[in-house]
């Protein structure tokens, strides 16, 4: 049986101004009770997000995207500690969306979304009152964390009581092992690495296709974090497979969707990091990928957290993903996405000619100057794959 759903990476768009949304359907075939618990996500229509205590944008960037990507379905953010009125006091984005303090002045509400991602993906000691709250108001949990919910005794009793639903984003049985048969001719995938982690990989590919949809082309997002998945109601929680498993995974999640003429799959970790390589180099060989967004962050100089580690240089990460993608499948680095947060606006141009004068390729950063460069170079790619 397969689920046709609303590509919600269109759908949810309508806070960045003056983009417009090209809702898109996206078949998933959903192949366990965890499948199709993801599902569920996209009926969702009154989130609140819960972030108490963590309300930073280094701590609550999953808030932050659901606010970014999906803010017609947030209904509030939950934060006793923080002062402010509303998302937008505490996260920059979200003005329309009010801050409450407990759940006794939340809207109309069909779930929880837990908003964080602290280190280690443990569940706050003190934010279980706040869930048992929740369920009993009947709201289904949806969380991200490592420590799942579904493992929870008193959660899962007290939820069955209050036909609650309790959904662990990270939980999987994947046991697919990769078997390298072609993908379908005319389906051009197009996969972000990166420097590091945490410098804007899933947001550039989320831009890179609905920049493509809004030309009228054919493209879908393939999530393989949770906040992703979170947005979307679909992917693979890439970082909770069992390594044996990642590089199948990744390939039979792609093959329920390669109906489409571009996929735009979220990259994770980075190949140069000494924790967690083994997961890029999983994506990187099971997604095979015809194209490679290179993305990173101006100013960063070490790993992030390992401030004894520093980062290798652009050229010399470029030829390692380029040499180790060309093992499984022909690839190139089709552009870059920088990030430029924390520079002025005079410093993040210097920065975007400087890159493209030094790399020879598309340079963007595609909150700041728009994902245009990259959506050029997916479609030349597809031109160039469909003429060989």
């Amino acid at each position: 049986m397969a689920w046709t759903v609303y590509d919600s990476t269109h759908k949810f768009c309508s806070l960045l101004p003056g983009l417009k949304t090209h809702p898109m359907k996206l078949t998933v075939k959903p192949n366990s009770k965890a499948d199709q618990s993801l599902l569920r996500i996209q009926s969702h229509r009154r989130i609140i997000i819960l972030t108490d205590g963590f309300s930073s944008p280094f701590l609550a960037k999953t808030a932050i995207s659901l606010i970014r990507y999906r803010g017609d379905h947030v209904a509030a953010v939950l934060e006793t500690v923080a002062d402010g009125e509303n998302a937008e006091d505490v996260f920059d984005i979200g003005e329309s969306i009010p801050l409450i303090s407990s759940l006794q002045e939340a809207p109309d509400a069909d779930a929880i979304y837990i908003g964080i991602a602290p280190p280690g993906g443990k569940l706050p000691g003190d934010w279980r009152d706040l869930l048992k709250q929740a369920i009993r108001k009947r709201l289904d949990i949806v969380s991200g964390l490592h420590d799942f919910l579904t493992d929870d005794d008193e959660l899962i009793v007290l939820a069955q009581e209050h036909r609650s639903q309790l959904i662990d984003v990270r939980r999987n049985q994947y046991r697919d092992i990769a078997d390298a048969q072609p993908f379908r001719e005319g389906c051009v995938r197009i996969h972000t690495v990166g420097q590091d982690c945490s410098l804007g990989k899933m947001v550039t590919t989320l831009e890179v296709e609905r920049g493509l949809a809004e030309r009228g082309e054919s493209a879908a997002f393939v999530a393989t974090g949770q906040t992703g998945i979170m947005i979307s109601g679909h992917g693979v929680p890439i970082d909770c497979v069992v390594s044996d498993f990642v590089n199948g995974t990744i390939e039979h999640h792609i093959r329920q969707v390669e109906t489409h003429d571009f996929l735009l799959i979220e990259g994770q970790g980075s190949i140069g990091h000494p924790a967690y390589s083994s997961v890029t180099a999983g994506l990187l060989h099971g997604s095979a990928p015809h194209g490679l967004i290179y993305c990173y962050e101006a100013g960063r100089s070490h790993i992030g957290g390992i401030e004894h580690f520093p980062l290798r240089s652009h050229q010399e990460l470029i030829h390692a993903y380029e040499m180790l993608a060309n093992l499984r499948h022909p690839c190139r680095i089709i552009g870059v996405a920088v990030n430029t947060r924390n520079l002025t606006e005079e410093q993040a141009y210097t920065e975007l000619a400087n890159a493209h004068e030094t790399l020879g390729l598309p340079v963007c950063d595609v909150y700041r100057t728009g994902a245009s460069p990259l959506v050029d170079a997916a479609i030349k790619l597809r031109q160039e794959v469909l003429s060989r």
